[in-house]
Formats: C-alpha cells, sequence, structure tokens
C-alpha cells in the first residue's frame, strides 16, 4: 500500500510538471492511467488488508485509542489506559471492586470510595491531594492490602505506591531524607525519597506506615502536603501532590480496641480511639486528614473467603506451569481453622498455606511428581492433607475405549 501510494504521489507531480511544459499526451497518460490504475490497486490491498486483520490481530495499519494510551502511559508515568472506561461507571462499583480482595472491612472501604468520588466529582478542595486518611486497626486485617487494592483500582498498577516506614525517620534531620538535603549538605545532589519519587510517578498512593514513630519535623512536612498539596525539595523544585492519595497507618489505639472487642458497642469503640489520637496527636494535623478509618478484627467467616482468594494466587502461579489446582471445601475448612488467630489478623494464614500447602506441593513438583498437564486435588483425611493426581485426559480417553467396545 506504501508503494502504491508512493508511486501515486511520483505521478501528480510528473503529470504537472509535463502540464507546464505542455506535453497534454504524457498528462492524460499519467492522470488516467497510471494513477487511475494505482488507486484502484490501493483499493483492493485495502480490502485484503482488512481480511487479514480480522483473522490477525496483531497486524494493524491505524492507531486505536487504545495504543494511544499506552504510549502516553509509558512516557509520562500516568495511568491513562483505565480511562477507555467510563469514569463514572469505574467510580460508582468502587466498592465492588475493592471487596473483591478487602474481606471484612466494608466501613472502610465505603469511607474510601466516598472521599475518592468526592474529590473526582470536583466538590473537594481542588488545591489538596485526592484523598488524606488515617487507618487504626490490629495489625493484619487489611490496612496495607487496601492502599494496595485502592493504587491499582485508581492508577491502574499495585506498584504504583510509594511506602515509607516512619520508624527510619525518627531523629530531626530525617527530614533531609524526605525532601532531599540543603546545598552544600551530603545527598543534596540525590534529592529526597518522597519528592523524588512524587516527582517522577505524580499519580500515586503514597503509605505512611507507623506514623506515631516518625519525629514532630516530619509532621511540619506533611501539614504543608495536606493542606496545599504541594512541598519544594532541596533544589528548589515545587512537587505537587493533587494527585495523591496519602494514607498513614498508626497502631497507636491496637490495644484499647483489642481490649474493647466484643465489649463495647462501635461507637463507643471510636469515641474512645478519638481521645487516645487527641493524646498522641496535634490538633492541626488531625483536622487536616479527611477521613479517620477504624479496622476491626478479623473474625472466624472472615478467613474463608481470605483462603479463596489467598489460593486464587498459588493457582495462578501454578497455571504458569501448565499445572490445574484444585482444593475441596473441606481442606478450605482446615486452612482458614489453623490459621485463624483474632490477635495477628490474616498473617498466620499466609504462614498456614506456605507450610502446609506450598512446602508439599513444592517438593511434589521437583520431584517430578507432578508436571505439566496434571491436575492435582488438595483433600483432607484422617487430619492430614492430601494431594492427588486426577488425569483427565487418561480418563476421558479410557471411557471413551469402554463405549466403542
Amino acid at each position: 500500500i506504501q508503494e502504491l501510494t508512493s508511486r501515486i504521489e511520483q505521478a501528480r507531480i510528473d503529470a504537472d510538471k509535463a502540464q507546464r511544459e505542455g506535453n497534454l499526451e504524457k498528462v492524460a497518460q499519467l492522470r488516467y492511467g497510471v494513477i487511475g490504475e494505482a488507486t484502484r490497486a490501493v483499493e483492493e490491498e485495502n480490502k485484503r488488508l482488512g481480511e487479514i486483520q480480522k483473522e490477525m490481530a496483531l497486524l494493524k495499519e491505524e492507531v486505536e485509542p487504545e495504543d494511544i494510551a499506552q504510549v502516553a502511559a509509558m512516557w509520562t508515568g500516568i495511568p491513562v489506559s483505565r480511562l477507555l472506561e467510563g469514569e463514572r461507571e469505574k467510580l460508582l462499583r468502587m466498592e465492588e471492586r475493592l471487596r473483591e480482595r478487602i474481606v471484612g472491612q466494608d466501613e472502610a472501604v465505603s469511607a474510601v470510595s466516598d472521599a475518592v468520588r468526592r474529590a473526582r466529582a470536583g466538590l473537594q478542595d481542588p488545591r489538596r491531594p485526592l484523598g488524606s486518611f488515617l487507618f487504626l486497626g490490629p495489625t493484619g486485617v487489611g490496612k496495607t492490602e487496601l492502599c494496595r487494592r485502592l493504587s491499582e483500582f485508581l492508577f491502574d498498577d499495585e506498584d504504583a505506591m510509594e511506602r515509607l516506614d516512619m520508624s527510619e525517620f525518627m531523629e530531626r534531620h530525617s527530614v533531609a531524607r524526605l525532601i532531599g538535603a540543603p546545598p552544600g549538605y551530603v545527598g543534596y545532589e540525590e534529592g529526597g525519597r518522597l519528592t523524588e519519587a512524587i516527582r517522577r510517578r505524580p499519580y500515586s498512593v503514597i503509605l505512611l506506615d507507623e506514623i506515631e514513630k516518625a519525629h514532630p519535623e516530619v509532621f511540619n512536612i506533611l501539614l504543608q502536603v495536606l493542606d496545599d498539596g504541594r512541598l519544594t525539595d532541596g533544589h528548589g523544585r515545587t512537587v505537587d501532590f493533587k494527585n495523591t492519595v496519602v494514607v498513614m497507618t498508626s497502631n497507636i489505639a491496637s490495644p484499647l480496641m483489642q481490649e474493647m472487642a466484643g465489649k463495647a458497642t462501635d461507637e463507643d469503640m471510636a469515641q474512645a480511639v478519638r481521645l487516645a489520637l487527641r493524646k498522641e496527636f496535634r490538633p492541626e494535623f488531625l483536622n487536616r486528614i479527611d477521613e479517620v478509618i477504624i479496622f476491626h478484627g478479623l473474625k472466624k467467616e472472615h478467613l474463608k473467603r481470605i483462603v479463596e482468594i489467598q489460593l486464587e494466587d498459588v493457582k495462578r502461579r501454578l497455571a504458569e506451569q501448565k499445572i490445574r489446582l484444585e482444593i475441596t471445601e473441606k481442606a478450605k475448612e482446615r486452612l482458614a481453622e489453623e490459621g485463624y488467630d483474632p490477635a495477628f489478623g490474616a498473617r498466620p494464614l499466609k504462614r498456614t498455606i506456605q507450610n502446609r500447602l506450598l512446602n508439599p506441593l513444592s517438593l511434589d513438583v521437583l520431584s517430578g511428581k507432578f508436571s505439566e498437564g496434571d491436575v492435582v486435588t488438595v483433600d483432607v483425611k484422617d487430619g492430614e492433607y492430601t494431594f492427588q493426581q486426577v488425569q483427565e485426559e487418561i480418563e476421558a480417553t479410557e471411557a471413551k475405549k469402554k463405549g466403542k467396545k
């Protein structure tokens, strides 16, 4: 097609030249002969290309919106691929999408979703970040997981999350590590961890873990981010935080929440947590946070759903090796029972799956017991986990042979 198009262009140039020279015979030959034939040939080739594109989706002559979205995301670090999905529909279904991976924290999911929708609807101060949250609750209940899912939902990338452990910023001088050292000091060329990360990737979720451990000077920096949505780094560059979501976690009221769990109402617990926060944090800091969200301890019924979520990841990894994993309800219930610990949340469950399931499976895969094409069924018999190989294709073939006989 490109060759024919070039030939048509050249023929038009030659025809114009011949017309200026008065060679009308050559003009007619080029315009009604060469150009006409080449134009018809281009139309035929375009039809052929359309048929080929239907059969082979990889071959494209035209740039589509998806291609532009991918290139823009690659160049700018701004995730635009999900913008092809209707933004309104996406935001309206936000809770549904987040609850696919977050179990037992419906209040937290709803509070985060409402805050994000306010920002996207233009009802929140445009100078501030999209949302700022303080997550409170015991360990292993889904605080960090909600940040990951929020990052994936908003910015189409689970890795669009900058995580900072505030135990690394307990000294006064550690503020320089956040925004960069001033001129003349060691580390000036490197830039700050926070400002440099957001300057390179302006659409991110910022997770500040165990915020109560940070030095008071760090809180002064955060006040500017939460209020003005910007920071000036050590090089004098202004970094924009308007397209970020700032999440801070704290264990400050965890012992109190565990003590009151099952004894007090949710309203009484929330009131007690607010009093504990006022003792620990300054009022100007708490006033700038959009939502203080309390995560509740996980119950036994939640663990069954978390088992299924974590096993989906295991199934996906085995599927890459062409091995299918099937797990009986009895085995799932046993894993949930062994992995349940109210004080530690879902983290013991991960260790239980690792010890009871992944360790024996890895030995069987390496020894050659299970290989490509196998279906492995996990069950519980006499209190022990069993791993059985099910060769469905062989059984189906044998059944067909018996049927023919």
